[in-house]
């Protein structure tokens, strides 16, 4: 970008930092570990990048032409539950660590000892430890790790009130409009908030900076662990076109393949088609494609947290196939769904069932309501109905009961002018929602929820 020349005025030529606010550090670039900015970090007598800071030595050098332009960031903790652990007993720092279930659940998180071993999260855990049999397994400590996630998210929503929390531990920030309360550009402060979490925390975070929501949570898992990486808008194109296409959010493993069949493994594919003929063959998918193949993410960091969805799954200790053993645990699951959207004062107009064979295979099944429900009881018939044609004989490690397209409770439940009962059903539900409320969960339950052999508590 060249100079301008100051033009002939009548007044005298003013340097722009004499003006009513100086500009925000770190416009140029800043190292990463003491965080002078780039006239100390960069060698004077060459116009040649430098390789490393010339006040602390370090390489760790953030520069970019957009830098002072881009205000959109993913913050992600690296290896959150594993790290938190080895924070908290050092003993624990050299060694593989996974966080997770037992032999029949799945990993949570591991340490990056462990993946370096081949371990990855969502692994089922006898692959785990088959690739690392030395790791130290433990169980999950959510308590723990909510507390900890909490004191992260005061410190961005320090940063800026606009933090939209995706998880535990990450969440997108907008930095716009903080230059003049930080004296910093968005980037600059980012690096300050990176450096607070590891001295304060002993934890580290991976920094992701770009102009849209789907570039910046690429740009985060670019370096990870204690990555800062930057996507401006003029590489954009250029970038995506050498990425393969499940680096698009809500592309996964059953689409990539449908997309594969079709001679399409990368974005520059994408990029090459027409969006009409993207929505002609994938529908609502194929749009988003197109536009993301470009660069285009309209998404705005959001606040209001909105839930998409609710669900509960168990993965049992040993496979299961009889058909009433897993209607009994569907009701139990459709009950936790209930009681949660109630809870939150919310309804859900599609009922999803999920299984997972003894194979690892993924079923997953839903059906739409005309009207939306937070009723265990229409929950559990629906989910009873897609489970019944599932449950043939085949053996499954995992049962799930969710609910989605969420919405208030205001419209849910109408009177059922087809099943007459249900209003009674529902009566009675209320009604044992009033004694669990009052006595605990157990207080009362449906005979179906009870295994065989099993006896109700006396005096229910």
């Amino acid at each position: 970008m060249t100079k301008q020349k100051p033009s002939n005025t009548r007044e005298p030529a003013v340097p722009q930092e004499s003006a009513a606010a100086p500009p925000a550090k770190g416009g140029n670039g800043f190292c990463r570990d003491c965080l002078a900015p780039l006239a100390q970090a960069a060698s004077s007598a060459s116009s040649a990048p430098a390789s490393r800071c010339k006040s602390c030595g370090s390489p760790r050098l953030v520069m970019h032409p957009e830098l002072s332009r881009l205000h959109v960031a993913h913050i992600d903790c690296d290896a959150f539950y594993a790290s938190v652990e080895k924070r908290d007993n050092p003993e624990l720092a050299p060694l593989p660590v996974i966080v997770g279930g037992g032999t029949r659940g799945v990993v949570s998180t591991c340490c990056y000892v462990a993946r370096i071993r081949g371990v990855h999260s969502a692994m089922p855990m006898f692959k785990a430890l088959a690739a690392c049999p030395d790791a130290v397994v433990i169980k999950p400590d959510m308590a723990k790790y909510v507390a900890v996630g909490r004191q992260i998210r005061e410190m961005m929503r320090e940063l800026t009130p606009m933090v939209e929390p995706l998880s535990i531990d990450e969440a997108f920030l907008d930095l716009s409009g903080t230059e003049k309360l930080h004296k910093a550009t968005p980037a600059l402060t980012l690096a300050r908030f990176a450096r607070r979490v590891e001295e304060e925390l002993n934890l580290t975070v991976s920094v992701g900076l770009s102009y849209c929501k789907f570039l910046a949570k690429v740009a985060s898992d670019l370096e990870k662990p204690k990555g800062f990486s930057v996507i401006g808008e003029a590489e954009a194109y250029d970038f995506l076109r050498k990425q393969p296409v499940s680096l698009f959010w809500g592309v996964g493993r059953q689409t990539q393949k449908m997309l594969a069949s079709d001679g399409i493994t990368g974005i520059a594919a994408v990029q090459d088609m027409e969006e009409t003929e993207l929505v002609r063959r994938y529908g609502s998918i194929g749009q988003r494609m197109a536009r993301l193949a470009h660069g285009r993410d309209v998404r705005t960091v959001s606040t209001s947290m909105a839930t998409k969805s609710i669900s509960s799954e168990t993965t049992f200790n040993t496979d299961i196939s009889d058909a009433g053993e897993l209607m009994r645990i569907a009701r139990r699951l459709s009950e936790k769904v209930s009681a949660r959207l109630k809870d939150k004062h919310l309804a859900g107009q599609t009922v999803v069932l999920k299984l997972k064979t003894a194979d690892f295979k993924t079923r997953t099944r839903n059906r739409s309501l005309p009207d939306p429900t937070q009723l265990a009881d229409r929950i559990f018939r629906i989910a009873a109905s897609l489970l019944e044609k599932e449950a043939d004989g085949t053996r499954f490690r995992l049962l799930g009961i969710g609910v989605s397209t969420l919405m208030s409770d205001e419209t849910a439940d109408p009177e059922d002018l087809v099943d007459r009962d249900a209003a009674q059903r529902a009566k009675a539900e209320h009604a044992m929602d009033h004694i669990r409320r009052k006595f605990g969960d157990k207080a009362v339950e449906l005979g179906l929820t009870f295994k065989e052999g099993r006896k109700p508590p006396a005096g229910r």
